[in-house]
C-alpha cells in the first residue's frame, strides 16, 4: 500500500498494517515525518511531484492518501497508466476543490448552507446574494484549507469585501451563510471496492479556532439527526464514489443537518474508534482499499472522549500524560510548535462525564494549548 503523505493519519495506517495484511510505503517528504515511524517502507518526495509518484506507484500495488493536498490532473494520469488509486480522482475532486463540492451537492438536493462562488469583491452574483443574509457571511478558499487553515470570519460589510479580494488572488472564493448553530456532529461511513459500505456510529464534536478540540460518542443529538446523518452519509458516498474512509462533518441547525466538509481518508472525528470501535477507521481503511471485506464498525465501549492536544508556548509532554490514569496517549512524533497538533488522548468508561475528565486531564498534562468548551 503506497501512502501519499506521512503525518498522523498515516503513522495510524502503518501501525494498524500488518493486523490486516498490508504493508505500507509512505511517500514523506523528510525522514522526520511520523509515518517514517511506522512504514515498512518510507519514499523520500512531494505529493505534487510526479517522479515521486512514479516511483511510489512502481513500489506499491494500491495508492491511498494520508491527505489530499494534492494535484488530481498527476492523480487522474496514475490511473490512465493503470495504477490503483483509492479513493480515486473522481472522489477525491470532491475533497480537493470545497467550490466543486458544493455546486455538485446542490445539483444533488443534499442539505448545504446557502452559497455563492465568486472570482472577485465586484463578482456581480455577490451583492444580492449578502443582501438576503442576516449577518455576515463565512469566507473558504476552495482549495487548500484545512484546521480553520483559509477560512475566514469578516465582522462587516467592508470586512467581507476586503477579504474576498484577499482571497480571490488565488482564485474563486465560496462566500456562504453562517448558521446559528445548534452543534456539529461527524458521521464516518466506510465503502469498499465493491460499493458495500458500513456506518460508524455519529459523534459530537467541538471545536475551537477553526480546530477540532474535543470528540464525543456517542453523539449529543436526537435519534431523528443521527438517523438523517445516516441517510445522508451513504447518499454522499453514492454520488462520490470513494473507496476507503469518507469522513462528513454536519453542522446542526434547527434540528435539521448541513454538510460543512468532508474527506476521503481517515479523519480525527474517528481516532476514538482505536479503543471505542470493533474495527479502527484505520484499518478499515486500509481493509477497503486493499479489496478486502470491511470490518465491524460497531463502538464496544459505553462513551468515549478524545482530545487532541495542540501545542502551547512550552513543549510538550506525553510521558506525563501517560502518567494520568484511565487514559490512551497517543504520540505522533512531531517536533513541538506553538499551535500544532501533536496528539491526542482517549479516555472510555460507563460514565460520560468521567471520561471528559479524565481525557482533559491527560491533554493538559500532555501540554494543549487548548481550552474546554
Amino acid at each position: 500500500m503506497g501512502i501519499i503523505g506521512a503525518g498522523q493519519l498515516a503513522l495510524m495506517m502503518g501501525e494498524v498494517g500488518h493486523d490486516v495484511g498490508v504493508e505500507t510505503i509512505v511517500l514523506a517528504t523528510s525522514r522526520d515525518e511520523p509515518a517514517s515511524l511506522s512504514g515498512d517502507e518510507v519514499l523520500l518526495g512531494e505529493a505534487k511531484d510526479p517522479v515521486a509518484l512514479t516511483n511510489l506507484a512502481n513500489a506499491s500495488q494500491v495508492i491511498t492518501f494520508d491527505h489530499e493536498l494534492v494535484d488530481l490532473e498527476l492523480i487522474v494520469t496514475l490511473e490512465r497508466e493503470g495504477i490503483a488509486v483509492r479513493p480515486g480522482s473522481h472522489a477525491l475532486r470532491f475533497a480537493v476543490d470545497k467550490a466543486y463540492q458544493r455546486r455538485r451537492f446542490l445539483e444533488a438536493a443534499l442539505p448545504v448552507p446557502q452559497f455563492v462562488i465568486v472570482k472577485s469583491n465586484t463578482d456581480p452574483s455577490l451583492e444580492p446574494f449578502l443582501e438576503k443574509l442576516s449577518n455576515e457571511p463565512v469566507l473558504k478558499a476552495p482549495r487548500g484549507g484545512y484546521d480553520g487553515r483559509g477560512v475566514l470570519f469578516p465582522r462587516s460589510r467592508e470586512e467581507t469585501l476586503s477579504m474576498i479580494e484577499q482571497l480571490s488572488v488565488s482564485g474563486e472564493v465560496l462566500v456562504e451563510e453562517r448558521l446559528e448553530l445548534d452543534g456539529e456532529v461527524a458521521q464516518l461511513i466506510v465503502r469498499g471496492v465493491d460499493g458495500e459500505v458500513a456506518l460508524y456510529p455519529l459523534v459530537t464534536t467541538v471545536q475551537s479556532q477553526g480546530m477540532c478540540v474535543e470528540v464525543r460518542y456517542p453523539a449529543e443529538v436526537s435519534e431523528a439527526i443521527a438517523a438523517q446523518s445516516g441517510v445522508l452519509a451513504r447518499r454522499i458516498a453514492s454520488l462520490v464514489e470513494g473507496v476507503g474512509v469518507l469522513a462528513i462533518e454536519f453542522f446542526v441547525a434547527n434540528e435539521e443537518l448541513f454538510i460543512n466538509e468532508i474527506a476521503l481518508r481517515p479523519h480525527n472525528s474517528g481516532h476514538w474508534t482505536i479503543e471505542g470501535a470493533a474495527t479502527s477507521q484505520f484499518a478499515n481503511h486500509l481493509l477497503a482499499v486493499s479489496g478486502q471485506a470491511l470490518g465491524d464498525t460497531s463502538a464496544i465501549v459505553a462513551n468515549a472522549v478524545m482530545v487532541n492536544v495542540v501545542g502551547g508556548d512550552e513543549p510538550s509532554s506525553p510521558q506525563a500524560a501517560r502518567e494520568v490514569s484511565g487514559i490512551f496517549v497517543h504520540d505522533y512524533a512531531k517536533a513541538w510548535r506553538p499551535g500544532r497538533k501533536l496528539g491526542h488522548v482517549t479516555s472510555v468508561g460507563d460514565d460520560a462525564h468521567e471520561a471528559h475528565v479524565r481525557a482533559w486531564q491527560g491533554a493538559r498534562a500532555y501540554g494543549t494549548v487548548m481550552k474546554e468548551v
